[in-house]
């Protein structure tokens, strides 16, 4: 098993050279703002005729000076001008938890996008990967300010194989209610172990330090006023709720926080962060989802505060032995000295 360090350096805050957003048009609208307006909420009508007005908007191929009806199949490009783009952490040889030659796992920093969105498009995991290791590429996502393993992979077919992977480990973990669990450690028979550290506000009290228990909360897409829908808890019946499961393991009760372990047998959007809002202990610090698992409205997913790392991964590769991948949580996220609960019949330690 191999671990890292952590990591330092950062890029800072700079111009990128703007970039081009194509849409085609699939019916008919009355007018090019507001077809941009229904599409991009993040920018209301208002802001939408400015960008027209000053020449950023195309119209199959003709520059748009004025607003004017749509067709269905006209293609639109907004010509975004350059915009700075947030300092990020940099990848440097410490970051590098795994490297065959194909697979390429990263300990991913908080604060570094992996691809481009939310304001990011050069800033980013990707863009960087492009310079030292062109061929790779992420498999999966972490959230901006989630650090942690980061598979990328250089093979077409690796990629494939291991996308595959998450897809049965969610398809073979529904949550079932005569369902029997055996904790953080437990492995299915196929698919990938993806095991997290956080810091939550107070767990119940009822809950001792060393115990694990399901959350099956279900989660869906509910409105928000920023981003027309967001992804939230939700109601098992609702429509196009999805099941989901996280496995979460009290490790040590601090004077107003807990450390916890979290497997997830299921891979949702913002999962950890929904469930354990949903159980009445959101991630210390988290700006976006308060207890029962709803998101504050004026808050968007990007934001930080929190602490949330992905510290182990166990991959099966096909014809191979399990490929176990760690990356050391940082310090707030390590279990004090001296203070090392046993769970069944594993030790918390740390490196």
């Amino acid at each position: 098993m191999i671990k890292t360090a952590p990591n330092e350096g950062w890029l800072p805050a700079a111009f990128n050279g703007g970039h081009a957003y194509r849409d085609r048009v699939s019916a008919a609208y009355p007018s090019v703002v507001a077809f941009y307006a229904g599409r991009y909420t993040h920018s209301d009508r208002a802001v939408w005729s400015e960008r027209l007005a000053a020449g950023e908007v195309w119209r199959n191929g003709q520059q748009l000076l004025a607003d004017a009806p749509l067709a269905a199949g006209d293609r639109l490009v907004w010509h975004r001008p350059p915009w700075q783009e947030p300092a990020v952490p940099v990848l440097n040889k410490a970051s590098v938890v795994f490297d065959d030659g194909d697979l390429l796992v990263l300990n991913k920093p908080s604060g570094l996008p992996v691809l481009p969105a939310g304001g990011f498009l050069q800033h980013t995991l990707l863009s960087q990967l492009n310079v030292w290791a062109p061929e790779a590429r992420p498999v999966h996502r972490l959230g901006r300010f989630t650090s942690g393993v980061l598979v990328c992979a250089r093979r077409p077919a690796s990629r494939a194989w291991l996308s595959a992977q998450l897809r049965e480990s969610t398809a073979a973990a529904q949550p079932h209610s005569d369902q029997q669990h055996s904790g953080a450690e437990e492995h299915p028979s196929s698919g990938c172990r993806k095991i997290y550290r956080a810091l939550t506000q107070p767990l119940p009290a009822d809950w001792p330090v060393g115990e694990s228990r399901d959350v099956t909360t279900a989660i869906g897409r509910r409105p928000h006023p920023l981003l027309g829908e967001i992804w939230c808890a939700a109601d098992s019946s609702a429509t196009a709720a999805l099941p989901s499961r996280s496995c979460f393991t009290l490790l040590e009760r601090r004077l107003e926080s807990c450390l916890v372990e979290v497997a997830i047998a299921t891979g949702r959007p913002h999962q950890i962060r929904i469930h354990a809002a949903a159980i009445g202990a959101p991630l210390e610090g988290d700006p976006l989802y308060s207890a029962g698992g709803r998101a504050h409205p004026q808050v968007l997913p990007g934001e930080g505060g929190y602490l949330l790392h992905a510290r182990r991964f166990v991959l099966r590769p096909p014809a191979r032995a399990p490929l176990h991948l760690e990356a050391a949580p940082p310090l707030r996220l390590r279990i004090t000295p001296g203070n090392t609960p046993i769970v069944g019949e594993r030790w918390f330690t740390e490196a």
